[in-house]
């Protein structure tokens, strides 16, 4: 069973319907012990830092999170949940975070512009390619010209090069999914982008929390 961690920050559904399709029992829940048993964890959201962290501590699922972590199983986060596994979001005037990595999330600066200079709006909201900077077994088999569904105005800001898997261009390239041991992240939504973003799902339902 796949636990899909519940802490009030929204997005559960789509999540829960991508891996419904894909015959994938999964539960969205709160509930420490279902999390404990769980075989594999995925840690989405969508909002805001501040409020997330707070519902986190509130519900023990920071520790739960910490503690499927340290069992070895494999979890996934996205959006908002691969943004506070890091130590700092400049989000609400500065939030401590998980700390899971090392590093921040940051916000994309305002003037941002393509290369053309055509102004780029905040949040980025839409469709854009990721540049694998090295293998993975969660983003193996996607087709190169592939695109994710993004919507955000923060991104990580990693302390460890060797932790980026992809890169995505938006003003300037931006670290958009990353991978330690048993831990993947990506800052787009694969729930909702489409066959690539299933073939992601795919791939993490089979992985067994290995790099290689």
């Amino acid at each position: 069973m796949i636990a899909i961690i519940d802490y009030e920050a929204g997005n559960l559904t789509s999540v829960q319907r991508a891996l419904d399709h894909l015959g994938a029992p999964c539960a969205v829940t709160q509930d420490t012990a279902q999390i404990a048993r769980a075989e594999r964890v995925i840690f989405p959201g969508v909002g805001a830092a501040g409020a997330a962290m707070a519902s986190l501590k509130r519900l023990g699922l920071d520790k739960a999170l910490r503690q499927a972590l340290d069992a070895g199983k494999p979890v996934l986060g996205i959006c908002l949940g691969t943004q506070i596994i890091f130590e700092l979001s400049e989000e609400d005037g500065g939030t401590r975070c998980l700390g899971i990595l090392t590093g921040q999330t940051i916000r994309f600066p305002a003037g941002l512009a393509d290369a053309r200079g055509v102004a780029l709006k905040i949040p980025h909201m839409g469709w854009n390619r990721v540049r694998w900077t090295r293998a993975h077994p969660v983003f193996r088999g996607l087709p190169a010209e592939a695109e994710f569904y993004f919507v955000h105005s923060y991104h990580p800001a990693p302390g460890r090069q060797e932790e980026v898997v992809g890169t995505t261009e938006y003003g300037y390239p931006f670290v958009s999914a990353l991978a330690r041991g048993n831990l993947v992240a990506v800052q787009f939504h694969p729930e909702k982008s489409g066959r690539p973003g299933l073939k992601i799902l795919e791939n993490f339902l089979a992985w067994d929390g290995k790099e290689a």
